[in-house]
């Protein structure tokens, strides 16, 4: 992991003054670090019968497509409001730096159905939170939310109480 972590960014000020972002896209170029991120990823997750990958927009998606097809599932995008096409349901979050909302198509997920939460990033557990309930609206069981950074600082696992959660690099 710690290779891993070498390949993440640290971008100051961004989005705001005072906000370190962590940037993976230093991480995603690099083919073998990429790789290596999806292939412990799927080795976590290979047999724990996973119907279907959900990535969190837009950087879960990068890792949510990859990781559900060598999982053999399916992937569904969480969209922020007004993004997807057909009906929806909608549910708000706090982020770190502000407030907004996820949707997900209302037909995404079945009852029953073996869920993996997928994002880049861990932060205050807000946008983590309501995908998860999102997923629970519809009847799926989460079987985990994984994530390729989480910035324990902030304790955003603490708001995840009731889901397991996992993270490949933490700071």
């Amino acid at each position: 992991m710690k290779d891993l972590k070498s390949k993440i960014r640290d971008v100051p000020d961004f989005p705001r003054k005072g906000i370190v972002f962590k940037d993976i896209t230093t991480l995603l170029k690099d083919r073998a670090a990429f790789r290596e991120a999806i292939d412990k990823l799927t080795e976590r997750y290979l047999e724990k019968e996973v119907d279907i990958v959900v990535g969190v927009e837009a950087r879960g998606f990068i890792i949510a497509g990859p990781l559900a097809y060598k999982l053999g599932a399916g992937m569904v995008p969480i969209r922020k409001k007004g993004k997807l096409p057909t009906a929806t349901l909608r549910a708000s979050y706090q982020l770190e730096y502000g407030q907004d909302e996820l949707e997900i198509h209302q037909d995404a997920v079945k009852k029953g159905d073996r869920v993996l939460i997928v994002d880049d990033l861990l932060a205050t557990g807000g946008t983590s939170l309501a995908a998860a309930k999102l997923v629970k609206r519809l009847k799926g069981e989460v079987v985990e939310l994984a994530f390729l950074i989480e910035l324990t600082f902030l304790k955003g696992r603490e708001k995840l109480k009731g889901y397991p959660a996992f993270s490949l690099i933490k700071y």
